[in-house]
Parts: structure tokens; C-alpha cells; sequence
């Protein structure tokens, strides 16, 4: 946890006294895991744009963001390329802390104190809810189901790997694949901005002490552990 470190300032009328501190911070990703995050998000974007581009004739006037039909067919799979990459190694840093934990059941018995924001008879949660953990997994599941059909319909380089019957196979499974993870990212945009505060967190690093508080409060009683057994931190 962070904050600027500056006096209280105290004001005095009678016996009441009021404190005026600084906002309390508390470090959620550091810089390396934010700038990953976005460069997923970007790479997730204009695979839709292109992608949607090429799904449709209607759509085919979306070419014209990326130089054309032919160049929008050339770059899409490289950018399913980048789009791997980046989730692969936001993956390899967060799915320990996205694993299912028995709080996680508990909070979706209440989803509907969820919706209504009366967090306060939710139980404790670590760093992510199980809304938080499904976007997460079904992310993880349709990338991989994207580019494993991807590779068979990319023509340039893998034109021999599979039949024809099984490109076209190939070819319907990514794109029920690709709308569902556009609704999963709808969903994980929506859930940002629903819960205020959220995302500042992959905007500048850091969330308040009592978004922390009310949202998280078992990763947050860890943090704060963890910083009274190394002060210096």
C-alpha cells in the first residue's frame, strides 16, 4: 500500500474533531502487467474490426481501417499472432490468483447483493471475484480454440494441413468462437466501468483503499500482512 506521505490536518468544532488525510493507496498491477494488459486489449480490438470486416459483405467497408480487403486478410492472423503472445504471458502471471476458491461459490449464491451493491454480506474475496475469474477462463478457452482454428484456415502457410470439409468446419467453430469472446469482452467492459474505480487500477497502477476494502477485502488484510512483515516495501 502507498500514499502520499503528507500531516493530517485537523479541524476542531467543540468535542468533534475531524481528520484530513491522504487518500490511501493501495498497488494493484505494476507497470509490466498494465502495459500487457493493454497491448492484449488493442490486439483483441482490431482482430474484431478486421475480423468482422472479413465475416460479412456488409462489414467489408471496415477494410478501409487497416488499407483494404487484402491487407486486412494478410495482417488479421498476425495480429491473432501478437494477441497470443500477450495473453500468454498475462496468463502465466495471474491464473494462480484466478484459480476457484469456496468464497467464490458462496459469492455467486448472492450475485444478486452483487447487482444491487450491498457487498457488505458477500464473504471475503481475494484479488478477483468469480465474475472476474469466469472472464478470465472463458478468455484463456477461446483463444485457444481461435487460434487452433485459425492455423487450419490460414491458407498462406498451412493450406495442405487439413482437408477442405475440415477448413470449413474449422472456419464455422472460429467464428462462433469470435462472437462469443466479443460478449466476453463486452461483459468485462461493462463490469469495469459498473464498478467505479476499477479501472484505474490498469490506468495508473494503484486503487483506493476503500475500493480495495469493499470489494476485496481478504487481498487487501494480504497486503497489508505482507507489508507490516517488510515495512520497507
Amino acid at each position: 500500500m502507498s500514499g502520499p506521505r503528507r500531516k493530517r490536518q485537523f479541524s476542531q468544532s467543540g468535542d468533534a474533531i475531524i481528520a484530513v488525510a491522504p487518500e490511501v493507496e493501495v498497488s494493484r498491477y505494476r507497470g509490466f502487467t498494465r502495459v500487457n494488459h493493454w497491448i492484449t486489449a488493442t490486439a483483441l480490438i482490431l482482430l474484431l474490426l478486421s475480423g468482422l470486416a472479413l465475416f460479412h459483405p456488409a462489414l467489408y467497408f471496415m477494410t478501409g481501417l487497416f488499407g483494404g480487403g487484402q491487407t486486412t486478410r494478410w495482417i488479421h492472423p498476425w495480429i491473432g499472432i501478437v494477441l497470443v503472445l500477450s495473453f500468454l504471458i498475462l496468463f502465466a502471471q495471474l491464473w494462480r490468483l484466478n484459480l476457484l476458491r469456496r468464497e467464490d461459490i458462496v459469492w455467486a449464491r448472492n450475485i444478486r447483493d452483487v447487482v444491487t451493491d450491498n457487498e457488505e454480506r458477500l464473504p471475503e474475496l481475494g484479488k478477483y471475484n468469480l465474475g472476474q475469474k469466469f472472464v478470465f477462463w472463458a478468455m484463456f478457452a477461446l483463444i485457444l480454440v481461435l487460434i487452433a482454428t485459425g492455423i487450419m484456415i490460414w491458407q498462406q502457410y498451412f493450406g495442405t494441413l487439413v482437408s477442405i470439409p475440415t477448413r470449413r468446419l474449422a472456419m464455422l467453430i472460429h467464428s462462433i468462437a469470435a462472437v462469443a469472446i466479443i460478449l466476453v469482452f463486452i461483459l468485462h467492459v461493462f463490469a469495469a466501468f459498473w464498478t467505479r474505480g476499477t479501472i484505474r487500477a490498469m490506468t495508473r497502477g494503484t486503487v483506493t483503499g476503500g475500493w480495495a476494502w469493499k470489494h476485496h477485502r481478504k487481498w487487501l488484510r494480504e497486503m497489508a500482512r505482507r507489508q507490516s512483515r517488510d515495512p520497507a516495501d
